[in-house]
């Protein structure tokens, strides 16, 4: 029995012994993983792991004004716990956002690119002498990036060229800021525009054809800047005027200019002017919504026809200029052809006037902006001084006449606070009310009806030669009609 129970006996141990290492091993399994779990878990209570899921996003942005503010106060302090913040926020708020520009987005749409890609072609610039503020500076800028411009050259002087206006201007990209300093002037004092007679008849006199001489010398200059930074378009706007492109696959200006062909080398845009809709505009942009669609946009006989009532006593169809803007293709020999055209040393642009798309142009949109243009120049109320001033009729009235007393303002708003009355109605009392000589051109535009559009246009196209700066031109009025015939 003794020596049958001995291998009894050993095989009983080696399986006890072998049950117990498989125990041991799933042990050492199951407390390793829990081991480093707290361990980790340790690490980072104590504060020395951070964990990216769980922090908070360190490109936080905050808007102006936040800082000040019961939200922004609250969120500062729990950000601080986070990660490392600067609590040196102040006024400069604005200046330190705008000037995050590496990664080429825009303050007010944090996140969103825009002309990221400098593949995307044509590129386009567009170049203004301002001496605006950033409330209409800004809203300017962003919307012609939205819609495709990749450079901006501003040439800045008064309000715009202070310190904390050009320090935000120069802090976003594909914005080039102009100083205009004695060094300027002493560059355009060489420039061969002044041995030229094509911009001598406005040489060496005072406001409006001042500035439309050194808009002139600033587009030259811009030409050149322009071409150093590989653009393909060139366009000189002021910063009351939005570029609107329609007629596009999509709304988008460089969208607009690709579609144009290559043997073109200059592109008109109609301007629409903007009606006064009420006495307390703020912020004209996104407060006027109401424009007078332009002499080329409309029926030769509509616009002729109902001239009196859209003018309602004012000079002209439009307060302003009328002949548009301009794009040009940028290319040897361009120069600039006065505020409005360009032109080519070397032979006559090939231009096109484009059906749909337009100049948005929010002239005199508050009181205030005629008073201005009344006070800068320093010109007598007379009428011999407002001409010496003053190129368009308007002007020279807000000069000579106390506009709110005159009424010429108040009317303004009247008409547009009329009720919309459909074309045909509106018409056929036009016609009713007119005398035998309107009657007589109201018959001639008929007979003329199937007349080309660039016969049409002929009254708005006087002045645009090379001869000559364009200057702005004010529509086509009635006597203008009896002129073609």
């Amino acid at each position: 029995m003794a020596g049958l129970n001995g291998p009894l006996r050993l095989q009983a141990s080696s399986t006890t012994s072998s049950a117990s290492f498989a125990s041991r091993i799933v042990l050492l399994l199951t407390a390793l993983p829990l081991a480093l779990a707290a361990f980790a878990f340790m690490l980072q209570w104590r504060g020395e792991i951070n964990d990216p899921s769980s922090a908070w996003p360190s490109d936080r942005q905050t808007f102006p004004g936040m800082d000040n503010s019961p939200i922004g106060s609250s969120a500062s302090s729990t950000f601080s716990s986070v990660f490392r913040s600067s609590s040196s926020s102040s006024s400069s708020d604005c200046i330190e956002i705008l000037s995050r520009s590496s990664s080429g987005s825009l303050p007010y749409y944090h996140g969103s690119s825009y002309d990221s890609d400098h593949n995307l072609r044509p590129r386009i610039c567009i170049t203004s002498s301002t001496s605006a503020g950033l409330e209409q500076i800004l809203p300017w800028l962003y919307y012609h990036k939205v819609i495709g411009v990749s450079k901006f050259l501003l040439f800045v002087e008064g309000t715009a060229a202070k310190p904390d206006v050009s320090a935000v201007l120069e802090s976003i990209p594909g914005v080039k800021v102009i100083y205009r300093t004695a060094k300027l002037e002493d560059k355009q004092a060489k420039s061969r525009i002044w041995n030229e007679t094509w911009l001598s008849n406005f040489f060496y006199k005072p406001c409006n054809y001042e500035l439309f001489v050194k808009q002139s010398l600033n587009m030259e200059m811009a030409i050149v800047m322009a071409r150093d930074d590989g653009m393909d378009w060139i366009i000189h706007l002021d910063t009351d005027e939005l570029l609107h492109p329609a007629g596009a696959q999509e709304y988008s200006l460089r969208q607009l200019l690709s579609d144009v062909p290559g043997n073109v080398d200059m592109v008109i845009f109609p301007n629409y002017e903007s009606s006064i809709e009420r006495d307390d505009i703020k912020d004209p942009f996104s407060e006027i919504s109401m424009f007078k669609k332009n002499y080329d946009h409309l029926p030769k006989e509509t616009y002729f026809g109902l001239y009196k009532e859209a003018t309602r006593g004012n000079p002209n169809y439009f307060l302003t200029y009328g002949n548009g803007k301009s794009a040009a293709r940028i290319q040897d020999h361009l120069r600039p052809n006065g505020a409005h055209r360009w032109h080519n040393y070397m032979k006559t642009p090939n231009e096109i006037k484009l059906e749909e798309a337009a100049v948005l142009h929010y002239t005199y949109s508050k009181f205030s902006d005629l008073t201005s243009r009344r006070n800068r120049c320093g010109c007598k109320p007379t009428k011999e001084d407002s001409k010496r001033c003053f190129m368009l009729e308007f002007d020279r009235t807000s000069i000579i006449r106390g506009l709110r007393d005159s009424g010429i303002f108040t009317a303004t708003i009247a008409q547009s606070k009329q009720k919309l009355i459909s074309m045909e109605n509106l018409q056929n009392n036009s016609v009713a009310g007119q005398n035998s000589m309107k009657d007589d051109l109201l018959q001639h535009s008929k007979s003329t009806s199937q007349e080309s559009k660039a016969t049409a246009r002929k009254v708005l196209e006087t002045g645009s030669n090379q001869d000559g700066a364009v200057p702005p031109l004010s529509p086509p009025g009635l006597g203008d009609i009896l002129t073609e015939t």
